[in-house]
């Protein structure tokens, strides 16, 4: 089994309880530990345990990757974006599948095998074509890191799936025409520690990342109690850990997305450095609900973004009462560059 969790959280689930934003503020539910669960156990042997946020991670390549980035600057074709050029938007949209693979709880990518997801992600991306006025591109958001219930190997209420397991995936899915998006639920952890760990995969041109707010807690917090948040600053520490990363490496720009379904997950949201060309950074609107409630979340997430940032949008194949059809989804204003399916 790829990934690693103590009865993963079903949230994956970005968008926790609740579909609406709190600008304006309603009043979410409680949040209780009777939230459904998904998986089993793990032994510990099957973890792959978090330092604690304050361990010094090597930021460099390891030698496989950066014998990687030399070639692909050398040949020049790599380190296009699938689709061609090098700048992600206005020029695509990107079409995603979210989840863990093997575990059908975390999302749709655990529903099949690998051959069959990227089957499966073409198939939905397709359902875009006449819609989009630019080509869409089929994507995988992989759950790179996992929120749990219990401290854990490493303390931080997280466990991360190594890069061997999630690297077949990222492999057959780019050779197959697909971006790829790792996302991070950090836990009690920080999103840069954890986003040094898949350095060698973000070395990569066609493979972004994602951060999950509702699973960043303060060292007093456990998941499923509360909505976690994160503040701008820890944001802009991963924007100029990737612009770097790009830069250094020749890469063409990377994606950064920051799943969002109340305003207060992003606190100083005013605050995003948008000012690195490397790096483009999306909003993903992840409520889940009835299109109503649905509209009211993505109306106020749009209004408290600061001007520059692109928007994404998520369909919940189960939790959306009814989940809304590709042209439905493609209705709202300003138009979605990333819609992905849960």
């Amino acid at each position: 089994m790829i990934g690693a969790a103590v009865l993963m959280l079903v949230a994956g689930c970005t968008g926790g309880t609740s579909g609406t934003a709190d600008a304006p503020p309603p009043t979410l539910p409680p949040i209780t530990t009777s939230m459904p669960m998904a998986g089993q156990p793990l032994t510990s042997a099957e973890l792959s345990p978090l330092p604690s946020a304050g361990a010094v991670r090597p930021s460099g390549l390891s030698a496989d990757a950066s014998s990687a980035s030399g070639a692909a600057s050398a040949s020049g074709a790599a380190t296009q974006l699938i689709g061609g050029g090098r700048v992600l938007f206005p020029g695509r949209m990107l079409v995603a599948l979210y989840g863990q693979p093997d575990v059908p709880g975390l999302g749709v990518l655990g529903a099949q095998d690998l051959p069959a997801s990227i089957a499966r992600a073409k198939k939905v991306a397709a359902s875009y074509d006449e819609l989009s006025s630019v080509p869409v591109v089929p994507a995988f958001e992989l759950i790179a890191t996992t929120a749990l219930d219990s401290p854990g190997a490493g303390g931080q209420y997280t466990a991360a799936t190594s890069v061997s397991a999630l690297r077949p995936w990222v492999d057959k899915a780019t050779a197959a025409g697909l971006y790829v998006i790792l996302d991070l639920q950090p836990g009690r952890s920080d999103f840069l520690t954890q986003a040094k760990l898949y350095t060698e995969l973000l070395a990569l041109p066609n493979v972004g990342l994602a951060l999950d707010p509702e699973w960043r807690l303060t060292t007093d917090q456990v998941p499923l109690e509360q909505i976690g948040s994160v503040d701008a600053a820890e944001v802009n520490k991963v924007i100029d850990w990737l612009a770097e990363l790009t830069a250094v490496n020749d890469l063409p720009q990377k994606l950064l997305v920051l799943h969002q379904f109340r305003n207060s997950m992003i606190r100083n949201e005013e605050d995003l450095d948008l000012s690195r060309d490397q790096v483009a950074v999306l909003i993903h609107m992840d409520g889940l609900g009835a299109p109503e409630v649905k509209d009211e979340t993505w109306a106020a997430v749009v209004a408290a973004a600061p001007s520059g940032v692109w928007f994404g949008w998520k369909n919940f194949y189960t939790k959306d009462t009814p989940m809304l059809t590709p042209a439905q989804t493609m209705k709202h204003k300003p138009t979605p560059v990333m819609i992905s399916y849960q």
